[in-house]
């Protein structure tokens, strides 16, 4: 089990990002489409989504990137968003002058969001496979080995077969 760690600590690169002014709910909205993806991929992702936690996310991407070339030597074209999480910060609180000398509390809520890239280039020649690393970065999709297909999760309404609400 500690050789497993050391390896990862070797093949994962993060990017942090603190103190965002948006909430967790809005930015885990974007976070659940790109898990798993890969970082080309991603990037086409976010810069065709209409919401506004996007940019702050997009950049922290290009910033896990970054490091992954410039610090370990790896290739953009190979990284795999193997972990995205968002927590909630602190609420930033103010209050807005109102009439008759009163005042209104306003709440602005933070977030903390960690990218971590993982090279799946240095998996594809171990004992597991490249299936089998992918298998387990998503966990809204997973991937049959025989026929190469990716199945998302679903659930039937109305007859009808509808894509997961995330």
């Amino acid at each position: 089990m500690r050789k497993k760690k050391l390896r990862n600590r070797y093949t994962e690169v993060y990017a942090l990002g603190q103190h965002i002014c948006m909430s967790a709910h809005k930015a885990r909205r974007i976070i659940d489409q790109i898990r798993g993806r890969s970082y080309e991929q991603t990037l086409m992702i976010l810069e065709l989504m209409p919401y506004r936690a996007c940019y702050p996310i997009f950049k922290l991407i290009y910033s896990a990137a970054a490091n992954a070339s410039h610090n370990m030597g790896f290739d953009k074209t190979s990284l795999v968003i193997s972990k995205a999480l968002v927590n909630e910060g602190p609420t930033v609180k103010k209050l807005k002058p109102r009439a008759r000398g009163r005042s209104y509390p306003i709440r602005r809520p933070t977030c903390h969001i960690t990218i971590v890239l993982r090279d799946i280039s240095l998996y594809e020649d171990s004992i597991y496979g490249y299936r089998d690393s992918m298998m387990c970065l998503n966990k809204n999709a997973w991937i049959n080995t025989n026929t190469n297909m990716t199945y998302h999760d679903t659930y039937k309404r109305g007859g009808l077969w509808l894509w997961d609400k995330k």
